[in-house]
């Protein structure tokens, strides 16, 4: 009763849009136009606060406390001496004017901008009179012998820079600057700093810069050429589409869908505010690849419509708009419930992925599955091919290959196959890592010019990637108590026994440097003082000789809040989890009476609540895109067991894909978990055509091995199409010079091959043995669910 009702009124729309299509044709054009007008306007950017997880104790620990003791937006500028040592006029001077540029980059935290040429760098020498700070190499480069020979043994007798910033072999030195956080745009910051340091490059000196900031600089610096990528692919994808449909209509129809659904959602992206990153560009693709799979699908369908008899283009558009619509729609609602569940991660680039990813999968619903058939209607009825070339007999032996393996008995070896694939994979797949799996960048190839740079600063320095811990006291001038500060002191040689951890700094490693000075530099009383007031007296000392912003690295005005911090050499996910652990493991094991620890600021502080949040909500979100899934499909079908027959293909193309990714080294992280969660709608599509038309068929008789062969003939070939051009469209990513892009097209690429896969040969199967009631129905008796006589398919087309 229902069923009739809800086909009765899908007709009466059909019926309503074809007849009507002057009208839907023409207001589907305005507001596409006015939506386009939108979309021009959309910004292509990175924000980095787009990345923060807001409510994670750690962000609030480093947006309290980013303007002191560091952001996460921390730039690493290294002068390597290719002959000899650091101390030389002309690798001195170029520090100097290194140091000096820097104080112009747009968005500069100036009070953070610290190496040899900077006041922030001070010898401590002690006099009869008063301690003696001075800056280590200011204002002037020395240029004399002995000048240069001073410098090195103020280097040589200083922890805080020797080491720190000049490394130990003397060949390298090290510039640190920072950004203010609110005020940093990669897209300015990056082409200044790198025009300044290819200003200084040359005369037996290299320069390497490695920062969060070059990093999404360089992402933005091959944008042009990810564009071009995404032209070529585009175009590869209308060359092999025209191949395969050998029609304007089956090469047109896909593509103007794909366009106008991008051209939707872009314009709501701008209306809403939005930017677009560009590394989710290739989501975008994907999205696209959509649009063009559900028109390529009622293309096909017209095409034998047509060759069927139908009288009339207009009556062949309205038979294949009303045979598609249902397991179009629930392709579409599928994808976009997928997609939806994101937004529970609470990181505001998650949102947007999730918000606009979604309305771009719902307008596939107007550009394909209604606007496809419209157009048909009004195509004349087609003569003949565009080109001579014809790929039909290939595509016709492939689908007789399925049809002759789902038919017979190797249709338990198909369901075997997926079993043991899918226990295999599964297994794997628990070795997929949570945040960056190698050191460097994930983002850029590992011989990319930023990775190199940033490997190399990590193997001169004691890392180029910072973390913070905050004690806070319960009252001002806690941070004097020498418990607080052994406290520290301790926990920096607990970290130290981690690899990963290059060094740390606090203000426990300065107090013992003035007290020595205070004893003629006696090493016996390097040591923090006995009590508050001692330890208050050495910071005042320390004060007084220092600039504006000196100690800020260190502690605050009222000596309140201090930093511990911990400079890493990588940040692979394995390396944070370990740290955060030890961190705690210490803090829980030495109490303090009038102070507590607060973790974390800076990058390594920021990753490690992205990857927590990302550790936590994965399986959440994925079990959320699988309830979607299965309510979609049961209220589709009338059926819970709907919804569980259609999680095989899902699991299956998920688990393969997961533990390709384990392999591979790529990890779980801001940029693939989009992907992944929309993997689950893809993996199914496919499978949703393949199934209704077997369905379908099964209305008009009870054989079910001519259903099958009739719904491979007519959705297969959809399938074999939509999945061969864009599999090898995909492929064509591989080329580009953002290592996410590349591996991100191999993703796709096996998600649309084991999909395809799967509605080919998984699924037929799975209904011919376990013939579930909501695809044959109840007209089959005890007897005619026994096996059917395995008898080979003559042609599936």
């Amino acid at each position: 009763m229902v069923e009739n009702m809800i086909s009765n009124q899908l007709e009466r729309f059909v019926e309503l849009c074809i007849r009507r299509r002057k009208y839907v044709v023409a207001a589907f054009s305005v507001l596409t136009l006015v939506m386009a007008a939108f979309a021009a306007r959309v910004n292509i950017k990175t924000v980095f606060e787009d990345l923060l997880p807001q409510g994670h104790a750690y962000i609030k620990v480093h947006n309290e406390f980013r303007q002191a003791f560091g952001s996460s937006n921390m730039v690493s500028i290294m002068l390597e001496a290719e002959h000899g040592d650091v101390f030389n006029p002309v690798l001195l001077g170029k520090v100097k004017a290194i140091t000096t540029a820097l104080q112009q980059v747009d968005g500069v935290n100036q009070f953070q901008i610290v190496s040899l040429a900077s006041k922030k760098l001070k010898e401590i020498r002690g006099s009869t009179d008063a301690i003696d700070m001075r800056p280590i190499m200011w204002p002037d480069v020395p240029e004399t012998p002995a000048g240069l020979t001073q410098l090195r043994e103020a280097v040589l007798n200083n922890p805080l820079v020797y080491g720190a910033y000049v490394s130990h072999d003397l060949k390298a030195t090290l510039i640190t600057v920072d950004f203010y956080e609110g005020a940093a745009d990669y897209r300015k910051i990056f082409p200044q700093i790198m025009k300044i340091a290819d200003a200084n490059r040359g005369d037996g000196v290299v320069v390497r810069v490695a920062g969060e900031p070059i990093l999404y600089g360089w992402v933005n610096h091959y944008l042009p050429e990810t564009l071009h990528i995404f032209l070529v692919t585009v175009a590869c994808l209308v060359a092999l589409l025209f191949i395969a449909a050998r029609t304007w209509r089956g090469t047109v129809l896909p593509l103007l869908a794909g366009l106008t659904s991008a051209i939707w959602a872009l314009g709501t992206a701008s209306l809403i505010g939005f930017n677009l990153d560009p590394l989710v560009i290739v989501i975008a693709f994907l999205i696209t690849a959509r649009a063009i799979s559900h028109s390529v699908q009622l293309v096909s369908r017209f095409d034998d419509e047509l060759e069927s008899g139908a009288p009339t283009t207009a009556a062949a558009a309205r038979a294949a708009m009303l045979q598609l619509f249902k397991p179009g729609m629930l392709g579409v609602v599928a994808d976009a419930g997928c997609m939806i569940v994101v937004v529970l991660t609470p990181i505001p680039l998650m949102h947007k992925v999730s918000i606009i990813g979604s309305v771009w999968v719902m307008t596939i619903a107007l550009s394909a599955c209604v606007m496809t058939p419209v157009l048909l209607s009004w195509i004349r009825r087609p003569q003949g091919h565009a080109h001579r070339f014809d790929v039909s007999p290939v595509l016709r032996r492939i689908l007789a290959f399925a049809v002759r393996i789902v038919t017979s008995r190797a249709r338990y070896a198909v369901l075997s196959c997926a079993a043991l694939m899918f226990v295999v994979s599964g297994i794997y797949a628990f070795k997929l890592n949570v945040g960056d799996a190698e050191p460097g960048s994930p983002i850029l190839w590992q011989n990319s010019t930023y990775n190199r740079d940033s490997a190399a600063i990590n193997h001169q320095f004691q890392g180029a990637d910072r973390m913070y811990a905050v004690v806070s006291g319960e009252t001002p001038g806690a941070i004097k108590d020498p418990a607080v500060l052994r406290t520290m002191s301790a926990m920096q040689r607990y970290m130290a026994a981690q690899p990963e951890i290059g060094g740390s700094l606090s203000l426990a490693d300065v107090i013992p440097a003035v007290k020595r000075v205070l004893r003629e530099g006696n090493p016996r009383y390097q040591d923090i003082g006995r009590t508050a007031q001692e330890n208050g007296e050495l910071m005042y000392m320390l004060a007084s000789g220092s600039d504006p912003g000196d100690m800020t690295r260190f502690l605050d005005a009222q000596a309140r809040n201090a930093s511990v911090t911990f400079f890493f050499r990588d940040h692979r996910g394995e390396s944070i989890r370990t740290a955060i652990e030890r961190l705690k493991t210490f803090i829980a094991d030495h109490p303090l009476a009038n102070a507590h620890y607060e973790l974390a600021g800076g990058l390594i502080g920021v990753l490690a609540a992205v990857n927590e949040v990302i550790l936590s909500g994965q399986i959440e979100s994925i079990a959320l895109a699988l309830l979607v899934l299965i309510v979609c499909c049961a209220v589709a079908y009338r059926s819970a067991m709907a919804g569980l027959f259609f999680m095989v293909p899902v699991a299956l193309s998920n688990t393969v894909t997961f533990s390709y990714m384990a392999w591979k080294g790529i990890g779980m992280n801001l940029s693939t978990l989009p992907v992944a969660a929309l993997g689950i709608g893809l993996g199914v599509d496919y499978a949703f055509y393949i199934v209704d038309g077997i369905r379908e068929e099964l209305e008009h008789h009870d054989d079910l091995v001519q259903a099958i062969v009739t719904s491979l003939g007519t959705a297969g070939k959809g399938v074999l199409i939509t999945a061969s051009t864009l599999t090898v469209s995909v492929v064509l990513w591989c080329t580009s010079s953002l290592r996410f892009q590349a591996d991100m097209g191999i993703l796709m690429a096996i998600w649309l091959c084991i999909s395809a896969l799967s509605a080919l040969f998984l699924m037929p199967a799975m209904v011919y043995v376990f013939r579930p009631r909501f695809i044959v129905g109840d007209a089959f008796s005890a007897a005619q669910r026994a096996p059917t006589a395995e008898v080979p398919a003559e042609n599936p087309a």
